[in-house]
């Protein structure tokens, strides 16, 4: 047969849409031509496979082969074509049998040797050939990441030689992947570990049951960054279906996949000297930035005036809409990026305004600019702003009397506040949308009064008073209050320290 149709799957952001291999042998001179919107790593890969193919002692055909690579909009890229490639001029030439090729899909880049070498972005494959009812060959490296995938068969080999084998039913590939345990990789990182700052952990309890954004505030060395390092201890475990998009951004992604956490929430603290593309992601060929990466977790933002101002304004869209859409000359990419914002900055310029060391000489003026460095609408859409005041001596070094609570027993009421939530709407209350939040966040008349009152009085916006019935929502489901009381109410109208100290 002189042609031989293979599939594969291409990248798009973190989708893995199908690419279909046509390979033609017909007489004339040898040569070998690629078409389809090859980037350079794909026209290279004739080379790649002519090796491969004759060092693991199949002929390769002295005629006029031609590669189409469909469709051909779709820009190809990597060496993750190599496999199907091969494939297909030995189905095409009369090597290998063609009868059942539709079964399958393959990816994998090869050696010189014939060796398979692994790929990025196996799981959006796996996903979209379990979709399509097709086994999927693969390098065996990729095994680990592409068996979090359920009812898909998978066939990994090391070389090609074993594909072949197994598509000539001379040697068929079976596999059982051991299961894999959850490991608690925390770095022995708890909540035990902070004393004192109570009113703070309850603030974390809150964000943590309702996935609200926080902004800590606070002078230097208050443990700020060491509490928000502890918050993913107190998260619950991601449903498979989280854990497979958050997988699916990471697989795609430079920062690789941890198969062995992949249940738990990602946690992500960039640098304040990050640029908008590494925080939001972009490039030619767009990938994931650092609001993506903490999809379905947490993004911690220390020092947060010092970023830079248009940074900070990009996370503005995906903290309503829970994505970005990276637009290209070439292409377009859409990430999703639902993420919790924990944020923390100082006072003042040289942070010690409101200390009673009595060290901060800042005017008024050198406050306000300091500030003004972070915009409006973007504290609008945090939920909980926080101060972060320093702890005696004595509860530094002696904890509180009757100890400190552990994140594990934190947690134990944060999934139980979640599940009250999950039960009720089917998602986070800080995901709630303004219908859901008439629904479900009644209040009585009483309660009404007290928050119009505090509109008045801090000229709170309508995001501002939508958050903030959110917010005591959670505070009602961590008490297991069906109704919103005054109690809860008042607390959460309390966290929005920055709406009064700015005016």
């Amino acid at each position: 047969m002189a042609l031989a149709v293979i599939y594969s799957r291409g990248r798009s952001g973190i989708a893995a849409p199908l690419v279909t291999v046509e390979v033609h042998v017909a007489n004339g001179l040898p040569s070998m031509s690629i078409v389809g919107l090859p980037e350079a790593a794909v026209k290279e890969s004739k080379d790649r496979v002519r090796g491969a193919i004759l060092n693991s002692h199949f002929e390769f055909p002295a005629q006029r082969i031609t590669i189409n690579l469909a469709p051909a909009d779709l820009p190809k890229e990597g060496g993750r074509f190599d496999l199907a490639i091969a494939l297909g001029i030995l189905a095409a030439s009369g090597q290998i049998p063609t009868a059942r090729l539709d079964q399958y899909e393959c990816v994998g880049e090869l050696s010189l040797g014939g060796e398979l070498r692994p790929i990025s972005g196996v799981l959006p494959v796996a996903i979209q050939a379990r979709n399509n009812q097709r086994q999927l060959i693969l390098p065996i490296e990729n095994i680990a990441e592409a068996d979090l995938v359920n009812d898909i068969e998978l066939i990994p080999a090391a070389h090609l030689l074993e594909v072949c084998a197994h598509l000539n039913g001379q040697n068929r590939i079976r596999f059982d992947m051991p299961s894999a345990e959850l490991e608690d990789q925390t770095d022995g990182i708890d909540f035990s570990d902070v004393h004192g700052q109570y009113h703070v952990k309850r603030a974390f309890e809150i964000a943590a049951a309702g996935a609200h954004n926080l902004l800590m505030l606070g002078p230097p060395g208050t443990g700020k960054s060491m509490l928000a390092a502890r918050m993913p201890t107190i998260l619950p475990l991601l449903s498979e279906q989280q854990a497979q998009e958050s997988a699916a951004i990471a697989s795609v992604s430079d920062v690789g996949l941890d198969v062995n956490n992949w249940l738990k929430p990602p946690y992500r603290a960039p640098h304040h000297t990050a640029s908008a593309a590494a925080l939001v992601g972009g490039g030619s060929n767009p990938k994931p930035g650092e609001i993506s990466l903490a999809h379905n977790g947490t993004l911690f933002l220390d020092e947060l005036p010092e970023f830079d101002r248009k940074v900070l304004e990009v996370l503005r869209e995906p903290l309503e809409t829970g994505h970005i859409t990276i637009s290209r000359a070439s292409r377009q990419a859409d990430f999703p990026a639902r993420f919790q914002l924990i944020a923390a900055m100082n006072p003042c310029p040289c942070g010690y305004l409101g200390d009673a060391s009595g060290r901060c000489h800042c005017t008024a003026e050198q406050v306000a600019r300091y500030r003004a460095r972070v915009s409006g609408p973007l504290l609008d859409r945090i939920d909980m702003h926080l101060e972060v005041p320093r702890v005696s001596h004595e509860v530094l070094r002696k904890g509180s009397v009757q100890g400190e609570e552990s994140s594990a027993t934190i947690r134990a009421r944060v999934v139980a506040a979640r599940d009250i939530a999950l039960a009720r709407s089917g998602k986070a209350n800080a995901a709630l949308s303004a219908k859901e939040v008439k629904l479900f966040c009644a209040l009585s008349e009483q309660s009404h009064q007290l928050l119009e009152q505090a509109m008045d009085k801090f000229g709170l916006s309508h995001r501002a008073y939508h958050r903030i019935l959110k917010l005591a929502r959670t505070i009602a489901d961590l008490a297991k209050s069906e109704q919103i009381q005054i109690e809860h109410l008042s607390e959460a109208i309390s966290y929005r320290k920055l709406d009064r100290s700015i005016r």
